[in-house]
């Protein structure tokens, strides 16, 4: 079937193939002389582009950071001495009274100042006293710092 298309329309087929092949013919001549009559602008150009590529590629490289860095997570187990023994040197060193020792212990449990004034009866007032007295002796700023420092030196279990 297909043959006998062919055969039948040899002419036909022939002519398009003539007419492509002068089409390509011509575009190809005219890509030529363009090229021909601007092959400055063509030149430069093309050293443009080779030295945009050039200077995205040399960006890169150096943007690149020269030391990997690389995380590694451990577990760290601490081991807690089974019963907790007051470091009474530390806590001569600090000069804390025994009533900010009591305020620290329940800052350490997790009480706001009004929990903590309520259970020791007394004021607010009183409670921010004794905190800002006890992050001064301690030479910290927050309470978390303060919780932390003491645990470290074994004044609050």
């Amino acid at each position: 079937m297909i043959l006998q298309f062919v055969k039948n329309n040899r002419e036909n087929l022939l002519y398009g193939t003539l007419l492509a092949v002068l089409l390509f013919l011509l575009k190809w001549l005219e890509v030529r002389l363009v090229i021909i009559d601007h092959a400055f602008e063509v030149y430069v150009g093309a050293i443009a582009l080779l030295f945009t590529g050039l200077g995205i590629w040399l960006a890169l490289k150096l943007a690149r950071p020269k030391v990997e860095t690389v995380i590694v997570e451990k577990e760290v187990f601490i081991e807690k001495p089974a019963v907790f023994s007051l470091n009474e040197a530390a806590l001569k060193d600090l000069n804390l009274s025994k009533r900010e020792l009591e305020v620290l212990q329940l800052m350490a449990g997790g009480c706001s100042n009004q929990e903590i004034a309520d259970q020791l009866y007394l004021s607010l007032n009183t409670i921010k006293t004794h905190s800002l007295r006890l992050f001064s002796k301690m030479d910290v700023e927050r309470r978390t710092q303060a919780i932390e420092k003491a645990k470290r030196l074994n004044i609050i279990p």
